[in-house]
């Protein structure tokens, strides 16, 4: 189930609005379930205290004046600086400006007081444009202050752009009806902080519009493979994973152990030959076949229920054989590094012999030489990425802080989850091996993607400072068990 976690355009938004007064939902009632949703977040995270909210000449600032009545109402001591010309307000924010019984200032810098809580109710996401001197003044002068964002940080584009000049800093920002692109899409999300999407009392039938929308990844979006009694290990799939030459196999063990812990029944590493000695040294339950070739590769991994192959695989014609031959098979296969960088010069190759099984997961670097055009466009990441699926005719997740999951069909999530700490060598190999394990097991591959993306970012998340790729497979049992099914949850 994706409902709510769709992720909306300012226009989108704008239609909600005006479909749900259409079914019967003033949009005055939505300003104010938005400002009453806005005053409960914050009560629920600080004690009353100054509060300080800066209302703008647009209908963000109409959900300030709502926000400054509530929390007055609540015995908070509170301020409303304006910005602009508050007799100019018009509709509803003009008569939520004037249900506001306290007193009124201009907006300025000289407002903010040390221990003072901040209220960002100048411009939401509509905002297209860089701030003015005086709120570019105001905003520089709220950092170090607990910030609240009404939908979006001042500043912040709402479809994803990046900011220019000066924008706010929240530490919470409360939102409404669904995210936007600027709160899942770097370099805004991290001006956002905690985000809340808050409901406000739009009909369902009022989000009808926005079923082809982009989602937040999450385990709302895909089931993992529970096995279940009578399963075997057979049952429970056979990923393979193809290792570099002897110096180069680090990667590809990381690979086959991720697979084997995200509950692959069997795991296979196909090693160059004269790699086995340095793969054996340092594998027990994961398999070892040897290859002297590419055909010998195909023949083993023939058996198998998906394949990694990309990771220490080597820049050189052995690799570039091995991806085509494997995908000419048919079958899931997970294509990381090398296998994407070998294909640099001459990605129309890689392209049409990729299919809909395959998932491609290259960083930034990676997808700049497959998709020059792409990467060197204006589109947000969430239309590359897209784009890239289509043309290339596979699953794309292109990694990053805000890594982005598209299907060839159209389908895209974001992935949410995640650390400055997954910047490490070896995790993104990780990543390639829970998606093929996933796949083995019989996921799709565009939910096995999103499930190894979710999955990795938690594991950062959890190991924090500090980790390496090495710790990411050993804590994934713990994480899987909190995602388990009651019956299968550790005793």
């Amino acid at each position: 189930m994706t409902a709510g976690r769709e992720i909306i355009t300012v226009a989108q938004m704008r239609a909600i609005d005006a479909r749900a007064a259409e079914l019967g939902v003033p949009t005055r009632v939505l300003m104010e379930n938005a400002g009453a949703a806005a005053a409960r977040e914050i009560q629920a995270r600080w004690a009353p205290r100054p509060t300080v909210i800066f209302c703008g000449p647009g209908a963000n600032g109409g959900d300030g004046f709502v926000v400054a009545r509530k929390l007055a109402e609540a015995g908070w001591p509170v301020r409303v600086g304006f910005l602009g010309d508050r007799s100019a307000l018009k509709g509803d924010a003009a008569d939520a400006s004037s249900a506001w019984m306290g007193w009124v200032d201009p907006a300025s810098a000289a407002l903010v007081e040390p221990g003072s809580l901040i209220v960002d109710a100048l411009f939401g996401a509509g905002l297209a444009r860089p701030l003015d001197a005086t709120a570019s003044e105001i905003a520089r002068a709220c950092r170090g202050s607990d910030t609240v964002a009404i939908d979006l940080p001042s500043g912040v584009p709402g479809d994803g752009a990046p900011p220019e000049g000066v924008t706010f800093r929240a530490d919470v920002t409360v939102t409404f009806l669904r995210k936007k692109f600027a709160h899942v899409l770097e370099p805004s999300r991290s001006l956002c902080g905690e985000v809340v999407v808050a409901d406000i009392g739009a009909p369902p039938e009022a989000f009808d519009q926005i079923r082809d929308a982009p989602v937040e990844n999450g385990p709302h979006l895909w089931t993992l493979p529970w096995p279940h009694a009578e399963m075997h290990k057979h049952a429970r799939g056979h990923a393979m994973v193809v290792s570099g030459e002897a110096g180069r196999t680090g990667a590809a063990r990381l690979a086959a152990r991720a697979a084997l812990r995200v509950g692959a029944g069997l795991v296979t590493l196909v090693s160059p030959v004269a790699a086995m000695p340095e793969n054996a040294a340092q594998l027990t339950a994961i398999m070892l076949a040897p290859a002297k070739g590419v055909e010998q590769v195909r023949d083993i991994t023939a058996a198998a229920s998906a394949t990694v192959v990309g990771p220490a695989a080597g820049l050189t014609p052995r690799t570039r054989d091995t991806v085509l031959a494997l995908a000419a098979d048919g079958k899931p296969v997970v294509l990381d590094a090398d296998a994407l960088t070998v294909f640099a010069k001459e990605p129309e190759t890689l392209f049409e012999a990729l299919h809909d099984n395959c998932v491609a997961t290259p960083h930034v670097g990676e997808f700049a030489r497959l998709f020059p055009d792409l990467a060197d466009g204006e589109a947000l990441k969430i239309e590359r990425t897209r784009t890239a699926a289509q043309r290339a005719g596979c699953v794309v997740l292109l990694k990053g802080p805000d890594t982005v999951i598209a299907a060839p069909d159209g389908r895209v999530a974001v992935n949410t989850a995640g650390t400055p700490f997954l910047a490490t060598a070896g995790s993104g190999d990780v990543l390639a091996g829970l998606i093929g394990g996933l796949v083995s097991q019989g996921m799709t591959s565009f939910e096995a993607a999103c499930a190894g993306a979710w999955l990795h970012g938690r594991l950062g998340e959890r190991l924090g400072a500090g980790l390496i790729a090495e710790d990411m497979p050993e804590a994934l049992p713990a994480l899987l068990d909190d995602l388990a099914p009651a019956h299968l949850k550790r005793r």
